[in-house]
């Protein structure tokens, strides 16, 4: 009888050779019979190619056409000729095996949910009675016994084999085949198939895996002869995949629990060889990952013992992690160590060999009595002969730590040192190297701490710096010991992917992590490996860094492949190895582990291990010096030394860059926190502020290499010549000329040029050998360009036939360097004068030109007047003017000076001349009319009265521009006191009447925009107080207010005009000025009034000194009524608009601290955080600022009081 998966159906095979289907209530569905002369639904379908004599049969070579059949053998005796019934995990197919009446042979058919039979199996010689049916669906496994062969094959659901593998022992046989729920694990129930002398049968259970196609036998639990102890009943459980149920004859039920784990060397230094072990039977599979990268199933050695292996640990201790121990079946602990006599080398046939295999140096039994298999588990390798081990405890709930140590009589017998008693069943136990600690993880996710290394050893409650203890919230299925800033942590990894750093969840999506040293590296289901520093996090920065996504420069993620696990990390390197979910490895170098060890390197000075990491793995070879500028320059030479070779040294030069690659590509998290590869590191000194770093390094090595061997290092040299920020073309091409001239052993000329092309381009490289003006050099690159000689030997031929300063001239013209081309061609002589005057115009070279020639020559003069139309022509006549007055060209000097309103210039330019006093006083009439068009009136004045000679003239200019006080001296001094009557009286009336006008007119407009904006500000915040009880604090228009009251940022005038944004600052401010209107109900109206209130403000502000000038002589001549009325006018506008600089410009109050309190409502207190929001630009921040009045400048009279 089988039920099906769901439960809902049953099978019941009969006596009658027959299959009835029921439900679950027992009532039939179908009856048919189980053998079947027809295949099934599933029957192949023959096409009628070819015959079977000529088809090709693979390695069996032609003679499988010809073979015959072979006779079927019956079942073997053994076999109780039951059928046997097994269902697909799905429910929908079942397989019943069963034997033929004709062939007396086992066969298996499948058959549907509604009993269909789907097909039947191929003849199968030996198939015995076991049946299972892999719960994901893929195959069903059952046994076959061949004459030398006991095997476990597979059919596929058509009845066609698929695999086999080979189990160990041929004489015994297979009573059950049991899949675990997950389909990872395939146990065999073995039974001897003779009795022994005592006339009972061993019986033993053996757990196999799959892995890249390879069947691995991983436990073998053997149960002995004892009939008590034999099983009566095995099952997987259901619910936890790799829990296995036994009970026995004796009514002892046994649960075993597994858990997946790899084994992998402790060590943290370079000895460690990163060795990995894999259980297969009774061999172990060793692979030294610091050697080799073998995928499974092969591996580096393999360690053959008597027994299959049950358990391997290493050895814990620093420098002998390389040892191992394993526990086998028979409860004995083999130990395998190098051997110290075999070290790695050349063989005789002379291959290389790198490692040597581990050799058996001793095994021990253990006195201790395993009642069942597995009596001693979880075995750690602490010290050299001291293991710790786990047993059942005397009470069921209870676990016993067994401290083993070889016996003092008998060296191969670990007897118990000790036993500690720990209430709970302990499930793992994992031991640190560095710490020496040893933690226990109880089957409640409880953790513990074994003392082991004092005289009583003993457990202990796993506490916090803080006393607290520590439990995992749920079991783990693996854990390991690591410090996080400074505090040691147990971290946990349960069976769905959650990560725990003692109590506290710090990831949820981890398939596998491993510690390494300081570094915590994790695969994630997003398929991606982290790699942290612990030191430098705290638990919830832990959290933090494997929450984030990481930035673009993130060293402590990469992408890996999908389903990818971390196997070890090779110690002291940059190697990770990873295995992909269909076995394979691959080797990656985590971004995080490669800078590590980097700086570790650097830091160490040792440039060329680093050198050749960062080539292969492509680092930006600049962090060599960007590690540390100052230890770099300072350590130059052995950094060549080291390096050695050219090639490297050339290769590091051209890398160079003025980039800090330790604060854009590889940032070095210096303090403590949170893994911000965005965020630059701290500002480091550089050695040199006043030089670039590509500078500095290239002179820095080239005058080492200088020192060291200059023919050796020739064309690294070179290198640090042309990688300058400006190329040294013309001394790298000087330094090959010399090789030409005195030919060195190292490098040749030819081979230097050679090279200086590699780097730089040709035609460059031809233009600075032109500009040596060296024609041999010209012609050594010429040859070795793809230039035609017929583009370049006239060229050069022309040259060689001129004067050297001309041909040196015509050389830097070509090259554009006309600089040195006006230097060159000045030492001519006088009939290349013209050309150079022509040239200076061209590339407007006059204040080189002007240096070149002496001051009194007329080649100066001529360059002078040359340079002064210049300055004209760029409306820069006072210094045209300058120029041609001191090279004596005193007429067009006046007239520059005329044109510019430089009076005084002129005024020396006519008496130098000298002008007749006629002509001098029209030119102080013209000038005093310009000056007065610029409302100079204090000037103009000057001119009319000294060199015009009238004074009435000056007198009037005085009186137009508002100088009273001038205005008067000058009519006493000339006895024209008549004019003050005519005209300074009655001007002085006049600009009374104007002033107290303007001002009563500007404080009226104020008055006006002030009430305006009183009552536009209260009908905004009306409107928006009404918005914010509509919608609420976080309704969708919480955001729309602006900070200066304007209702809502996303106006018409709130976008940005990018045409307006690329002018400058100053006439950005007008553009936006523009968009302010006063007109009644505009958007930006409250802008708009503020705007204009500070223009009013400033505007009556600046009349302090006028007002004053002007009631001094109103008073002067008794005009005191009109001044009193002016002064109180002046006065009273002033009051006015100081006294309404808080009430217009409420800003400041703003954005003081928001109002709360109890008399404070929930609309007013959002207003108040609403106005400090920054929720938009401003369009000109000078308007929400009250303008400053002058108040310390004193305007007032007091005899007006």
């Amino acid at each position: 009888m089988s039920w099906s998966p769901d439960e809902e159906l049953v099978i019941l095979t009969t006596g009658q050779e027959t299959i009835i289907m029921m439900t679950k209530d027992f009532e039939p569905i179908t009856e048919v019979g189980i053998h079947q002369d027809d295949f099934g639904k599933g029957k192949f379908i023959t096409v009628g190619w070819g015959k079977k004599e000529t088809q090709f049969h693979g390695s069996e070579g032609k003679q499988a056409a010809q073979r015959k059949c072979l006779e079927v053998q019956p079942a073997v005796a053994w076999d109780d000729r039951r059928p046997r019934v097994t269902w697909r995990g799905d429910g929908q197919l079942f397989a019943v095996s069963a034997v033929c009446p004709q062939t007396g042979a086992r066969k298996v058919r499948v058959w549907s949910r509604e009993c269909v039979l789907q097909a039947t199996s191929e003849t199968i010689n030996g198939l015995e009675q076991a049946l299972s049916w892999k719960p994901s669906g893929s195959l069903i496994a059952s046994t076959q016994r061949l004459p030398n062969k006991h095997s476990v094959v597979f059919m596929e659901k058509n009845g066609l084999l698929h695999g086999d593998f080979t189990l160990p022992r041929d004489q015994a046989k297979v009573k059950e085949l049991m899949w675990s729920s997950d389909s990872t694990v395939l146990a065999v129930w073995t039974e001897d198939e003779t009795a022994g002398e005592d006339g009972h049968l061993n019986t033993s259970i053996q757990l196999w895996a799959v892995g890249n196609y390879h069947w691995y036998l991983k436990q073998s639990l053997d149960f002995g002869r004892t009939p008590q102890e034999a099983p009566a009943c095995v099952s997987w459980d259901p619910e936890r995949p790799l829990r296995l149920h036994v009970v026995t004859c004796g009514w002892t039920s046994i649960t075993y629990d597994w858990a997946w784990t790899t084994e992998r060397s402790p060590g943290l230094d370079a000895t460690d060889n990163a060795s990995v072990a894999v259980i297969d039977g009774d061999r172990i599979l060793v692979t030294a990952f610091r050697q080799c990268v073998v995928p499974p199933p092969m591996c580096s050695y393999d360690l053959q013992l008597t027994s299959p292996v049950n358990q391997v640990t290493f050895l814990c201790q620093p420098q002998r992690t390389n040892q191992l121990a394993a526990f086998t079946a028979d409860g004995q602990i083999s130990v395998f160590s190098p051997d110290p006599s075999d070290q790695p080398g050349k063989t005789a046939d002379g291959f290389r060999k790198v490692l040597n295999p581990l050799v058996l140096q001793k095994t021990y039994s253990v006195a201790l009595v395993q009642e069942q298999p597995l009596a001693l588990r979880q075995l750690l390798w602490l010290k050299e002969e001291e293991f710790v081990g786990l047993s059942a405890g005397l009470l069921p709930l209870s676990s016993t730590l067994l401290l083993l140590r070889p016996d003092q009589d008998s060296t191969n017998t670990l007897s118990v040192r000790s036993r500690v008693e720990v209430p709970g069943i302990v499930v793992s136990m994992t031991h640190c190297s560095q710490t020496s600690t040893v933690a226990l993880q109880l089957e409640d996710g409880q953790t513990r701490k074994l003392i082991w290394d004092g005289p009583e050893p003993s457990v202990v409650d796993w506490l916090d710096s803080s006393g607290c203890r520590i439990n995992f919230p749920v079991p783990c299925v693996q854990t390991a010991l690591c410090s996080i800033s400074g505090e040691e942590y147990l971290l946990g990894l349960t069976d769905r992917s959650h990560l725990y750093a003692g109590d506290t969840e710090i990831a949820s999506n981890i398939s596998s992590f491993v510690v390494y040293d300081d570094f915590l590296l994790l695969t994630t289901h997003s398929h991606t490996c982290r790699c942290l520093q612990l030191s430098m996090l705290t638990v919830k920065e832990l959290q933090a860094a494997l929450a984030s996504d990481g930035g673009e420069n993130d060293e402590t993620m990469r992408r890996v492949e999908r389903g990818s696990r971390i196997v070890t990390v090779v110690p002291q390197d940059t190697r990770l190895i990873l295995q992909m979910p269909r076995g394979n490895l691959e080797t990656v170098h985590h971004r995080a582990l490669v800078l590590a060890q980097l700086r570790t390197w650097l830091d160490h000075l040792r440039f060329r291990e680093s050198f050749e990491c960062m080539r292969k793995l492509r680092i930006n070879l600049n962090l060599i010096y960007d590690h540390n500028p100052k230890v770099f320059l300072e350590n130059v030479e052995p950094f060549i030394t080291q390096l050695g070779s050219i090639s490297h040294i050339n290769l590091f030069l051209t890398e160079l860059k003025e980039e800090d690659t330790t604060r854009t590509m590889y940032p070095h998290p210096e303090t403590p926190g949170p893994i911000r590869p965005e965020t630059p590191g701290p500002v480091r000194p550089h050695p040199a502020a006043g030089k670039k770093k590509v500078d500095l390094v290239c002179d820095a090595l080239r005058s080492c290499m200088e020192s060291m061997d200059p023919h050796k290092f020739c064309l690294s040299i070179l290198t640090s010549h042309v990688k300058k920020t400006v190329p040294e073309l013309e001394i790298a091409l000087q330094k090959v000329h010399e090789l030409r001239v005195n030919p060195p052993d190292a490098v040749s000329a030819e081979e230097a040029l050679k090279y200086l092309l590699f780097l730089v381009n040709v035609n460059d490289l031809y233009e600075h050998s032109l500009g040596t003006y060296d024609f041999d050099l010209v012609l050594m690159v010429a040859e070795k360009s793809q230039k035609d000689p017929k583009e370049y030997l006239p060229f050069l031929n022309m040259l060689k036939s001129l004067e050297p300063n001309y041909q040196r001239y015509t050389i830097d013209k070509h090259l554009r360097r006309y600089r040195k081309a006006l230097h060159h061609l000045s030492r001519c002589g006088e009939e290349h004068f013209p050309e150079a005057l022509n040239l200076v115009k061209e590339q407007k070279l006059y204040s080189e030109a002007l240096r070149l020639y002496p001051a009194g020559s007329a080649h100066y003069k001529a360059l002078s007047c040359a340079y002064a139309d210049f300055l004209v022509d760029q409306q820069q006549a006072e210094q045209a003017g300058l120029l041609l007055w001191r090279c004596g060209e005193p007429a067009r000097a006046l007239q520059a000076f005329v044109s510019s309103s430089s009076w005084r210039n002129a005024v020396c330019m006519a008496q130098q001349i000298p002008l007749p006093p006629d002509q001098l006083a029209l030119l102080a009439r013209d000038l005093a009319e310009k000056l007065m068009e610029q409302r100079r009136y204090s000037e103009a004045a000057l001119l009319l009265d000294q060199y015009a000679k009238d004074c009435e003239e000056a007198i009037s200019a005085l009186i137009t521009g508002a100088v009273w006080e001038e205005a008067l001296r000058l009519a006493y001094t000339h006895n024209r006191q008549d004019i003050i009557e005519t005209n300074l009286k009655p001007a002085l009336l006049e600009a009374c009447s104007v002033q107290t006008s303007f001002l009563e007119a500007q404080r009226a407009t104020f008055c006006r925009h002030k009430t305006r904006l009183a009552v536009v500000r209260e009908l905004k915040e009306k409107t928006r107080l009404e918005m914010l009880d509509d919608d609420g604090p976080d309704g969708p228009d919480a955001e729309l207010f602006s900070e200066a009251s304007s209702v809502m940022t996303h106006s018409k005038y709130s976008h940005s005009n990018s045409r307006i944004s690329s002018r400058s600052s100053k006439n950005r401010r007008k553009a936006e000025r523009k968009k302010l209107s006063l007109k009644e109900g505009s958007p930006l109206e409250d802008r708009a009034l503020l705007f204009a209130l500070a223009e009013l403000i400033s505007s009556v502000d600046k009349m302090r000194e006028e007002l004053h000038s002007l009631l001094k002589a109103l008073v002067l001549f008794q005009f005191d009524g009109q001044a009193e009325k002016l002064q109180l006018a002046y006065e009273e506008a002033l009051q006015t608009m100081e006294a309404a600089l808080p009430e217009v410009w409420l800003e400041a109050s703003l954005n003081q601290t928001p109002v709360t309190g109890p008399n404070s409502t929930a609309n007013s207190i959002m207003a108040s955080f609403q106005q400090q929001r920054p929720t938009a630009p401003q369009p000109d921040a000078e308007m929400l600022t009250p303008p400053k009045m002058r108040n310390g400048v004193k305007w007032k009279l007091a005899i007006l009081k």
